[in-house]
């Protein structure tokens, strides 16, 4: 079976898309399935192996990437084979799986934990080892790789090694994937990158034409923009670690559009229109001229049960989490000037919105329905920098009393809020905050089943990356 990733590296990068189905409103896999087809894509990554995902993929060509988040599911070889038998042999004929990510950035959630990197290491191992022995080792087992793996503090790429406490577990990491040819998978997020190091937000993005930005490095490189630093720094990283000629994959790139400086529709349009068509055009970078460079858009939906640490998070998508698409972005690469395909088969509930009814004396109590309200439904638009974050006080209670509502598929007592709350029909939405109306209750989420799991894809920094947006929230004040 020929992957379609392969045969199209010969012409140029590949550009997939990620999907994760951390959401309350979340769409079918069917239907992502289809918006993935209408929009070009031949690539996708997700985030888990269910039976539904893969049978919605199956028949349509899509290049698929799996994941294993559980590793300690599989401890043994007999573990491993009985894996590959349920997820890839019984699937190979009709879905194109063509690698298998163990666990989620494991070394950059573990940097203190030896024994959580030997056990995705040990995981790693034996599932390329049972795909080999089953006679499908065209399909690779890998890992994924955040920033944080990297020295800190570099001010250009050629500085950039492995962190000294992590050698030895990523040593056999790259033994793992040299021995089977195997990518090495890397995370880039321009925009906290560029925040993080205090540098020009102009070079977050692709087309910065500011020279008062760029980096110069050894051998005469200039570096224009964070995509190419960061990518070039694992490049950097593993030459030294002597894995140089290991093939680099970007994982996931992203760019948020709500719950963060910056993060907007339009910076986000940008971002991708000016780096797509670089991909797809093997323009490469200073340390790989000319190189395909295969990517992983991140991500297809919004999901509103990522971590709220990280509030930009539930705000990946280039869809919201009811299908609409937010912004113009071609997923082929070629530059188009146009929007992605609409969702097909979605339902919206009513035109319908919970708000604040009056304003109240009784301060605490309000302050504790709204608190149970966010803590259950999807505030972040009210981040600093986010798109609701200059409403009123007023306002802001009724957007978290409405998502609330929503979240609930605007169930009549959702609006109560022991008499704070009035369902009205006229849209409260006021200048870029948009208060929505989600989809009917289908295939959804629901809470219970997602304590301990909303973060089992998250991307970005630790907790203390969120106050660094409200330090230098100023600098993204343009966007």
């Amino acid at each position: 079976m020929i992957s379609l990733l392969t045969t199209s590296k010969v012409a140029n990068g590949a550009i997939g898309i990620t999907w994760g189905r951390q959401s309350v409103q979340r769409l079918v896999p069917s239907m992502v399935v289809d918006l993935m087809l209408q929009n070009g894509v031949q690539n996708a990554r997700i985030y888990s192996s269910q039976t539904d995902i893969l049978q919605a993929f199956s028949g349509s060509g899509i290049n698929l990437t799996v994941g294993i988040f559980n590793i300690s599911l599989i401890k043994t070889d007999e573990q491993a084979l009985l894996w590959v038998q349920k997820k890839v042999i019984e699937y190979y004929a009709t879905v194109d799986i063509r690698r298998v990510i163990i666990g989620n950035y494991i070394f950059k959630n573990s940097l203190n934990n030896v024994e959580a990197r030997s056990d995705a290491i040990r995981t790693l191992d034996k599932v390329q080892n049972a795909l080999n022995k089953a006679g499908y080792g065209d399909v690779k087992a890998t890992l994924t790789h955040a920033p944080q793996v990297l020295t800190d503090n570099l001010t250009r790429p050629s500085e950039a090694e492995f962190k000294t406490g992590l050698m030895d577990d990523m040593n056999r990491v790259l033994n793992i994937l040299k021995t089977n040819n195997s990518p090495f998978l890397i995370q880039i997020f321009p925009a906290l990158f560029v925040l993080r190091n205090n540098m020009d937000p102009t070079f977050a993005f692709p087309d910065n034409n500011n020279p008062a930005s760029f980096v110069k490095d050894v051998n005469g490189a200039v570096y224009t923009n964070a995509f190419d630093f960061m990518y070039d720094s694992f490049v950097w990283a593993l030459e030294k670690a002597g894995a140089g000629d290991l093939e680099l994959v970007v994982d996931q790139v992203c760019w948020p559009t709500d719950g963060f400086p910056g993060g907007n529709s339009s910076a986000a349009e940008r971002f991708f229109r000016a780096l797509l068509p670089r991909v797809a055009s093997n323009q490469g970078t200073p340390k790989r001229p000319g190189r395909p460079i295969d990517i992983y858009v991140h991500s297809l939906s919004d999901e509103t049960r990522m971590p709220l640490s990280e509030p930009w998070g539930r705000h990946w998508g280039i869809y919201r989490s009811n299908g609409e698409p937010k912004y113009k972005i071609d997923l082929t690469g070629q530059g188009r000037d146009i929007f992605p395909a609409q969702a097909k088969g979605i339902m919206r509930m009513p035109e319908r919105w919970c708000v604040l009814k009056n304003i109240t004396r009784d301060a605490e109590k309000l302050d504790k329905q709204t608190q149970e309200a966010c803590a259950y439904a999807d505030c972040t638009s009210l981040a600093p920098g986010g798109s609701c974050s200059r409403l009123t006080f007023e306002e802001m209670v009724s957007y978290k009393f409405n998502v609330y509502f929503q979240a609930r598929f605007q169930e009549e007592d959702a609006c109560d809020f022991e008499g704070f709350g009035e369902v009205v029909t006229e849209n409260p939405s006021t200048g870029e905050c948009v208060f929505p109306v989600e989809v009917v209750k289908g295939n959804q989420n629901l809470l219970d089943k997602q304590k301990g799991r909303a973060g089992m894809h998250g991307i970005g920094g630790d907790r203390c990356a969120v106050y660094f947006v409200l330090l230098i929230s100023v600098l993204w004040a343009v966007f």
